[in-house]
């Protein structure tokens, strides 16, 4: 038996490896995705105040901070029964369209394109924002100017471009102004003509490689999204399950996630195995993300967007290959800007009526603790990568006891895994493996552009950590497990 180990998986956010056993015969006997960090954001919470949440859960990264921000907000909004004022959840929106202009163009442009571009057997030394740069300049600019409008919407709106402070508990803490709403509503309506650019360089790419996208990451399963009446939905709204075929299994909504939702623990990596509770594991594999919300969706509500998804949906239908994560991804970031658009050429963005009060003050630690009565709150948006969830439970005062992060990336842990081993019994015979084959595992795994930093966690604050010591010469001289 060799092993074969693909170390690092380049050009995602975090850490993890590819490992395949091939056997005497040369034939793949099995592969896995390993996540090999792990971070304890579920324990930091616990102990603080919980309207100090929407400002701790952004460090758990530099890309999908608002997400974090975000879902944090939701759930403390629960926590003290507060509804937000239109005002204000049109601001939340606007933020959280910010992250997906700024993300989906740092993905697609820069990590998942120059598989593409480059080709998926070419230079490694070129096969990346570096060659992008190099061979077409015209399209880096643009990726870079539509990045820059993305945070410069997360950063008005949210007051920081990275790990934003105004939503709070009931509202937003302040809102914009007129000049404001000018000066975005001018970048937005520029970022859709830039992403139209960048589509008619993209679109002819998954006509030259649709070998590819059926050949990699081969894997059926369930879908999960947000849903608003049937539209495409990213900020607010119940989570909507179908199975492979398009069919509704389930509704819920955020505050019943643990009944439909449960993790799973495997020896190969840090980061969990969410599934469908009801269908067992791992039969009830969902995935969530680009593709899923195109496939649960019914429909785009604008102009531009709503034709890249005809397009894509007479094409493809209920699609299941990883690798149109990347179209979708497109179409996506065509609905955000047109979706800021829309938010920013409505006054009411300009509203002052930004935040519901608490109507009695908290308890102190002492009397919450006296009291024994607890609280929960359960925030539920759409992140860049799929379903987020942020689910904390409080005392009468309002500190955290308990929390739990169902996150996006996890949610696909296993469809990556399938993905990844199916591919490499299908290509891999023999113990000799090109640069270009050792590529093609990796373009599964960017495909659905992980996030590791938020994925994962500890569930209990213990971790099976272990650190190998070795000499100068390499050899192993300790094993010692944290």
């Amino acid at each position: 038996m060799k092993n074969i180990e693909i170390s690092p998986v380049s050009r995602i956010e975090g850490h993890a490896k590819i490992t395949v056993q091939v056997d005497d015969a040369g034939n793949v006997a099995d592969a896995h995705f390993h996540v090999m960090e792990i971070r304890g954001f579920e324990k930091f919470l616990e102990g603080a105040a919980v309207e100090e949440a929407p400002r701790i859960t952004p460090r758990i990264c530099g890309i999908c901070q608002t997400a974090h921000h975000l879902a944090s907000a939701k759930a403390t909004d629960m926590v003290f029964g507060l509804e937000i004022p239109e005002t204000a959840q049109k601001l939340r929106e606007l933020m959280l369209l910010g992250q997906y202009i700024h993300s989906h163009s740092l993905h697609f442009y820069f990590l998942g394109a120059p598989d593409l571009v480059m080709g998926p057997e070419s230079d490694p030394a070129m096969r990346n924002v570096v060659g992008i740069l190099k061979s077409n300049p015209d399209l880096a600019m643009m990726a870079i100017k539509t990045r820059k409008i993305g945070q410069a919407i997360t950063g008005v709106v949210g007051g920081k471009p990275i790990s934003p402070v105004t939503a709070i508990p009931g509202g937003q803490s302040r809102g914009i102004t007129a000049e404001q709403q000018a000066e975005l509503l001018s970048e937005a309506k520029n970022a859709i003509n830039l992403i139209e650019q960048g589509v008619e360089v993209a679109k002819p790419l998954f006509a030259q490689y649709s070998e590819a996208i059926e050949a990699l990451g081969p894997v059926e399963s369930h879908f999960g999204a947000l849903t608003n009446g049937g539209s495409i939905e990213f900020y607010d709204g119940p989570a909507k399950i179908i199975d492979k075929s398009g069919n509704q299994v389930y509704e819920f909504a955020a505050a019943d996630y643990l009944d439909y939702i449960e993790e799973k623990v495997q020896p190969w990596s840090y980061l969990k195995f969410p599934y469908l509770k009801q269908i067992g594991f791992p039969e009830g594999n969902y995935r969530v993300g680009p593709l899923a919300r195109l496939n649960v969706a019914d429909s785009i509500p604008t102009e531009k967007a709503s034709a890249l998804y005809g397009e894509y949906k007479d094409q493809y239908g209920i699609a299941q290959n990883a690798l149109l994560y990347h179209y979708a991804r497109l179409i996506e970031l065509m609905y955000a800007a047109e979706r800021a658009v829309q938010l920013l050429e409505d006054d009411s963005i300009t509203g002052t009526d930004l935040r519901q009060q608490l109507s009695e003050p908290l308890l102190t630690k002492e009397e919450a603790e006296a009291s024994g009565e607890t609280k929960r709150g359960v925030g539920m948006i759409e992140a860049t990568r799929g379903i987020l969830i942020h689910d904390y439970e409080t005392d009468a005062g309002g500190f955290i006891k308990r929390a739990n992060l169902i996150v996006s990336t996890g949610q696909n842990n296993l469809s990556m895994d399938i993905g990844v081993r199916e591919t490499a019994k299908q290509m891999i015979h023999g113990e000799e493996v090109s640069e270009g084959l050792k590529n093609k595992l990796e373009m599964i795994v960017r495909a659905y552009d992980p996030c590791l930093s938020c994925a994962t966690h500890a569930i209990d604050g213990s971790s099976p950590l272990q650190v190998d010591i070795y000499d100068s010469e390499g050899q192993l001289l300790k094993k010692h497990l944290l």
